[in-house]
Parts: C-alpha cells; structure tokens; sequence
C-alpha cells in the first residue's frame, strides 16, 4: 500500500490546537490565583508568563535540536537512558488524560448550566467519542475545527474584556479599590507564592506542540510557542485584573467555577453570560483535541522506541493512529466512569504531572547543552534561564502541595500503575527471562521426577521384554512356527526367542528349515530370533543344563505336544510348556 502524504501543519492550524489547551486556563485560573493571591493575582500571572518566556527558549531549544515528537520524552531519550525519558512520558500520559476527562467534564457542565437536562457522564463520554473520530479522521480536519474554536475564544475574551473597560468606565473603580483593602492571607509574599503556584496551571498545553512538531511545517513549532505566550501574557493577568475590578473578593470564591461567565452577566447582561458559557465548552472541548493530537505522537514515539507495543503503530488510509487513538479514547471513558464523573481528584494528577514534565524537560535542555554540544539548534536559552524556570516550576509544585497535601497521594494512585506498565514493558525481556527461570526452578524437581520415572518405566519394560524364552523345535515347518510366534507375541511380554534345534550324531539342519526362519524373522521384525542348533539328544537333563547355561527358567521353555513315541513324560522335563 502507497504511503499516504500527510500535509504538515501551518501556522494558525498548530497553534490553535495547542491554544485551545492553554487558552482554555483563564477559565479557571484567573478565580485560582484570586483565591490564594488577593489583589496581587494579576501580578502571579505575569510572574508566570516571565517564566514561560524562558521555557520559550528551553522548548526552542530542544526541539530545534532534535525535531521528533515526544516533548520532555523526546529530550530525555536523547540525553540520558530510555529508563528516565519514559519517565517523562509517563507523565506527560497522566497529564493528557487528565486533561482530556477533565476539559470534557468541564465542557459539558457548562453545556448543563444552559440545559439543565443535560446527563453529564453520558455526553463526556459522547464529547471523548467525537474528537476521537475526528483525530482518527485526520489531523489536518481536526487543526480546521481547532481553528473555529481558537478563533471564537479570542474573539469572545475580546469581546469580555472591552465590555468589562466599558462597565468599569461607567462605574468607577470602586470595587477595585475596595478589594485592595482587603488584607491578604499572611503576607505578601505568601501571597504571591500561593498565587504563581496556582496560577502555573494556567500554561497547561505549552507543552503540547512539542509532541506533535513532525506534523508542524518547518518554521512553524517556534511560531507556536511565541503565539501560545502571547495570548497566556495577555488574557490571563487581564482577566484576573478585571474580575479584581468587578466583582468583590468575597464573592470570587462562590463563582470560581464559572468565574468569566459572572463577570460576563455583570458587564453585559445575561447574554454575555450565555455567550461565554458557549465559548467555555467550546474551547474547552478544543483542550480535549489537544490531547488526542499530543498523546499521539508522543505513544508513536514510544512505540518507534519499542517501549510501547507494535500493533499501536498501525494507521489507517488517511495516515492516523488509529488503534492510539483508541485506546486513549478507552483509558479515558474508563477513568470517568471509575470516578463516577467526581473528578476533583483527578486535578491532582494534572497538577503533579504536568509541572513534572515542564522540570523535565528543563533537565532535558540543560543535558542537552552538556552532552550534545556540538549539535546544531536554530536557538539557545542561557543557563540562568534554565535554572530559573526549573526552579520556578519546582516551587510550584512544592506551593501546591502545600496547598493540596492530599494530591501527592492522589497523583501516586494513579502514576505508580502507568509507570509499572511502561517499566513492564521496558524490561519485558528481562521480566521474561526471570520468569522462565523461576518456572525453571518450581518445576524443575517435577520435571526429573517425571524423567526419572520415564525412565525406570522404560528400564522395567525393556527388563521384562529382555526375558528369553525358548522353543525346542524338531522339524517343524513354517506354519507350525508361525503358530509359535503368534503365542508368544499374544501371551507373553519378550523380544528376545530362542529356537533351539537338538540333532542327534550326523543329523544336519534342514535348509529349508533355515529358510522357513528367515521368513519369521522377517513377518516378526519386534522379537529377535536366535537359532541354535545343539548336538545331543533331547530329554530332562539336557533342558536342565540350558536352562542353567542360559538363566532361563525352566517355565520359559516351550515345546509342542508330543506324539507317542516321545520317551518322556511331560512332568519329567521339569515344566516345559506345552503351547501347540
């Protein structure tokens, strides 16, 4: 089959696949950042947007190094061991699926805030579904949809922020002033700790362009990055000042889930509340994309590297991976329908995981700088912009835990069986090896058990088929021995007979006696059969001596019955058998 040409990602298409995830974070991180940093919450933002102007540099750098999906996975696969970077791509898993059930849940309580018939559960798992097609369709149709939704957030926050100018113009600021009267929660300093920890969240999806950048078109990944800090730079500590500037403090935390929709009845009205409830489901079912598009070619790297299985690989006529798609499609119904949709947990794992794979990947650069010197980058971040930004990140994920002690826990419940199954599969060779050795070592006393026993079977059988029998024979002919044989062969368990031919002085062998042997010998390949032709004279001495010669017991001598003039009687010989 003809490889089907993928056509790469411009501009707009990559950013706003990647946007929709980052730019969906004033959502929720404008009422976070309130919460934990008062009046000074803007002011956490910008802190964050200076931080992810370094990681535009570190994301520039590495990337532009080596331009291979996989982000942090990526980086560290070519830096360090494939036992450290697949502990980046753990992460980066947890961090894509939570992202994904997380914005998908969020998505549809939007949808049920307008339409309150709305059964939540069942409509994520519809949302998941539709964007798995449509990822499965193809990436170039689904960059078209991202762009729709991109386009109609910025237009909406837009839209949001010169109504809450034009309220403010014609209110005063009074609220805003009331509001920085209002003490904060320890000092000022703490405040604004808490708050940049929080508001880190608010860059959830800058890491994602990274994992899809061998779809991008050259020139294209550095562009993204550029665009996605220029919309976090703007929107975020904006809509954190104006909701400073309209609503009370006090009353940020009873409408921290659906914060910009508040803003928007109290600057336009109620149909401004609708339109930024639409648009929140919008783009937050455009973050649901960005994880199908990002876990994809951060699983396709993995499975190139064969720490993921090969089937994953398989793409259908339109060049997507559709058994990845899949199957993330499967992890993620299966995390909502476990938690029954409470997915507050889960935010957790988001938080932990996502933070971990921004300090990894500054590790990533700064082993990059160390080890791969001489490779050629189109740009470099400096070595105090690296330590700094990981620094940064590392506190906030120190600040949220502090925050959150109990999503440490939650985050360990769910990274220790991801990351089981990727060592499983790294290790898999050796897994196999020790599996077979303690086989090995469980049956290994059976198995000589059973050898032993085979053989002592086969020693008894051939002991008791050893036994020779013996027929003395006196001109018989050949259908008289065939009967001979067929008594044997039926009722005794022997290979070996003994056809013994006792001639008296000048008596010779008959050779047509020797012939009628040759074909015994022939109908009965399985018993030996030795002719011995003794001088002598048959009688009760002579088969005692034989018996004697040959350690054959008397019993195991036959003869055929004898006429009248046999000189003997039969008890005399000792207990020959009569069998003819």
């Amino acid at each position: 089959m003809a490889q089907v040409k993928v056509k790469k990602l411009k501009e707009l298409a990559a950013t706003a696949i990647c946007g929709n995830d980052i730019s969906s974070s004033c959502l929720y991180v404008s009422a976070l950042s309130i919460l934990y940093a008062g009046q000074y919450a803007w002011i956490a933002l910008l802190m964050v947007a200076a931080i992810l102007f370094l990681y535009r540099k570190i994301y520039g750098e590495v990337v532009g190094a080596i331009p291979l999906n996989g982000g942090a996975y990526n980086a560290l696969l070519n830096t360090t061991s494939k036992s450290t970077a697949s502990l980046a791509a753990t992460l980066t898993l947890l961090s894509y699926i939570a992202t994904a059930v997380i914005s998908a849940s969020e998505a549809m309580h939007y949808v049920n805030s307008l339409w309150g018939s709305l059964p939540v559960i069942i409509a994520t798992i519809l949302l998941l579904a539709f964007f798995m097609g449509l990822t499965i369709y193809g990436i170039g149709e689904s960059s078209k949809v991202a762009v729709v939704i991109f386009i109609t957030h910025l237009v909406s926050l837009t839209i949001l922020a010169l109504l809450s100018f034009l309220f403010i113009a014609n209110n005063g600021l009074g609220v805003l002033f009331e509001n920085y009267q209002t003490p904060v929660k320890g000092t000022l300093l703490t405040a604004l700790f808490f708050g940049f920890s929080a508001a880190m969240l608010g860059i959830s999806g800058f890491e994602s362009s990274s994992n899809y950048v061998e779809e991008q078109a050259p020139g294209v990944f550095p562009k993204t990055l550029r665009n996605m800090w220029i919309v976090v730079t703007i929107f975020n500590p904006l809509m954190a000042f104006l909701a400073l500037a309209l609503i009370k403090i006090p009353n940020v935390e009873g409408n921290k889930e659906a914060l910009l929709s508040f803003m928007g009845n109290i600057a336009g009205g109620k149909w401004l509340a609708v339109l930024i409830s639409v648009d929140a489901a919008l783009v937050l079912s455009g973050a649901v994309l960005t994880s199908y598009v990002g876990v994809t070619g951060l699983i396709e790297r993995m499975t190139l590297d064969r720490v993921m299985p090969q089937f994953l690989l398989k793409k259908n006529n339109r060049g997507s991976s559709y058994r990845i798609i899949f199957m993330f499609f499967l992890l993620c119904v299966s995390i909502l329908l476990i938690t029954k949709g409470l997915l507050t947990a889960l935010a957790g794992v988001y938080t932990v995981s996502f933070l971990s794979v921004m300090v990894l990947f500054a590790i990533g650069n700064a082993l990059l700088k160390i080890k791969r010197s001489k490779l050629p980058r189109p740009e470099k971040a400096s070595w105090p912009a690296i330590l700094i930004a990981a620094a940064a990140v590392i506190l906030a994920i120190i600040g949220n835990a502090l925050m959150r002690p109990k999503i440490l826990i939650v985050f360990f419940q769910y990274f220790i069986p991801t990351i089981l199954v990727v060592v499983i599969m790294l290790k898999r060779t050796i897994i196999l090896r020790l599996t077979l050795s303690l086989i090995r070592y469980l049956f290994e006393p059976i198995r000589k058990f059973v050898l032993n026993t085979n053989k002592n079977i086969l020693e008894t059988i051939e002991r008791i088929n050893s036994q020779e029998f013996v027929f003395f024979s006196k001109d018989d002919d050949v259908a008289t021995l065939n009967k001979v044989m067929l008594y044997i062969k039926e009722n005794e368990q022997t290979n070996r007979l003994k056809i013994v031919n006792v001639l008296e002085d000048k008596e010779k062998v008959d050779d047509k006696f020797l012939s009628d042997l040759d074909v015994l010998n022939r109908e009965y390949p399985q018993i030996e059969i030795e002719f011995v032709p003794i001088k002598g004279k048959f009688g009760p001495k002579l088969v005692k001596e034989l018996s004697k010669k040959w350690n054959i017991p008397i019993n195991f001598m036959f003869i055929g019955s004898p006429g009248d003039r046999f000189p003997y009687k039969v008890e005399e010989l000792g207990g020959v058998r009569l069998i003819i």
